[in-house]
C-alpha cells in the first residue's frame, strides 16, 4: 500500500510504540475527562446514567 499523503514519515520521528500509545492515551484520557465534566455540570445526565431519563422527559412533555 502506497503511501500517497506523506502520513507515514511521522513514524520516522516518533516509534509507533510511543506514537500509538500517546495517541489511544489521549482519546482514553478525553473521554473521561467529558464524562466527569458531564457529571459534575449537569442535571439530567447522572438520571440518564442511572436510567431515570424516561421520568425526566415526561415532566418536560406534559400529557395532551
Amino acid at each position: 500500500m502506497a503511501d500517497i499523503d506523506g502520513q507515514a514519515k511521522i513514524w520516522l520521528v516518533v516509534k509507533p510504540e510511543v506514537g500509538l500509545l500517546w495517541l489511544l492515551g489521549g482519546v482514553a484520557f478525553t473521554a473521561v475527562l467529558v464524562h466527569a465534566v458531564l457529571l459534575a455540570n449537569t442535571k439530567w445526565f447522572p438520571n440518564y446514567i442511572e436510567g431515570k431519563a424516561k421520568v425526566a422527559i415526561e415532566h418536560v412533555i406534559p400529557h395532551a
